[in-house]
């Protein structure tokens, strides 16, 4: 009887020291895979929030890499970049913002001197198309960018477009440039309204707080907005999206495996299914 409560008591004693073993075990390999893991800092383009959170479940769960994503106005991108922020890659809606950073860069543009992007690792990422969108109904019925033209100058529509450092902003300007419109003129006259970035201008649409807004045709898939027009290339040019990898990038080969990832055609294709293209 007693030799059988001590082979209980020595077998007892084996599985606890066994199941220990087993979770110490499991403990130090999530303990080395989670110090292993890399972050890379992404810093891209508000209108690239939807599809870069899509890509980054898939991205994650085949590489040891943790995406953190900063999104906004790549005007103000670039600003928090220049200051020093962490940032490993960077994705800008323009190229103007991208240049800006460059050394490489026309010094009219980059009138700095700044020296951030590793040229040789730039790439020319994706392509957009500049829209004009209405809330649900129409309710001013504007038919396209003419119709818009003709309602901004008699001052019956009330249009919500990006600042001056945000791209989508700017390609609005020309737009109005291209129709010989005083931006000025019509914001003092109250016909226009601004955003931070192009999803301030998408929510402006969205709420009905303004009667019409200039936006990517990316965010207005992703806002479910109805689109009534479609810049051409000589109303605003065409609107690239460039990405590079950063001299400063802490994790720079992490993120140039990420950014190499960005063009295959895997990725391309969720970027492809809400209104992106690859770069012609």
């Amino acid at each position: 009887m007693k030799a059988k409560k001590l082979l209980s008591l020595v077998l007892a004693m084996a599985m606890v020291f066994a199941l220990a073993a087993c979770s110490s075990n499991d403990e130090q390999k999530d303990a080395d895979d989670n110090k292993a893991r890399e972050e890379v800092v992404v810093f891209a383009a508000a209108s690239m929030t939807e599809t870069l959170n899509q890509i980054k479940e898939t991205y994650e769960k085949d590489h040891n890499v943790t995406l953190t994503f900063n999104f906004d106005s790549s005007g103000t991108l670039k600003t928090q970049i220049q200051e020093g922020a962490d940032c490993d890659l960077f994705i800008s809606a323009g190229q103007k913002q991208m240049n800006q950073l460059d050394i490489t860069a026309d010094k009219e543009v980059n009138t700095e001197g700044l020296d951030f992007v590793a040229s040789d690792s730039r790439v020319n990422l994706l392509e957009n198309k500049v829209v004009l969108v209405v809330p649900e109904g129409n309710p001013k019925g504007i038919k396209g960018f003419d119709d818009l033209a003709a309602k901004l100058a008699d001052g019956s529509v009330l249009m919500a477009m990006g600042n001056s450092d945000v791209p989508v902003g700017q390609y609005t300007q020309k737009i109005l440039s291209y129709y010989k419109l005083d931006e000025t003129a019509l914001a003092n006259a109250g016909t226009i309204t601004y955003g931070t970035n192009v999803k301030e201008v998408t929510t402006q649409v969205a709420e009905a707080s303004v009667d019409c807004g200039v936006i990517y045709c990316t965010d207005a898939f992703s806002a479910s907005l109805t689109v009534v027009d479609s810049a051409t290339k000589e109303m605003c040019g065409q609107v690239i999206y460039p990405a590079a990898v950063l001299k400063t990038a802490e994790h720079a080969d992490a993120a140039q495996a990420f950014l190499d990832y960005l063009v295959t055609d895997e990725a391309m294709a969720i970027f492809e299914s809400v209104g992106f293209s690859p770069v012609k």
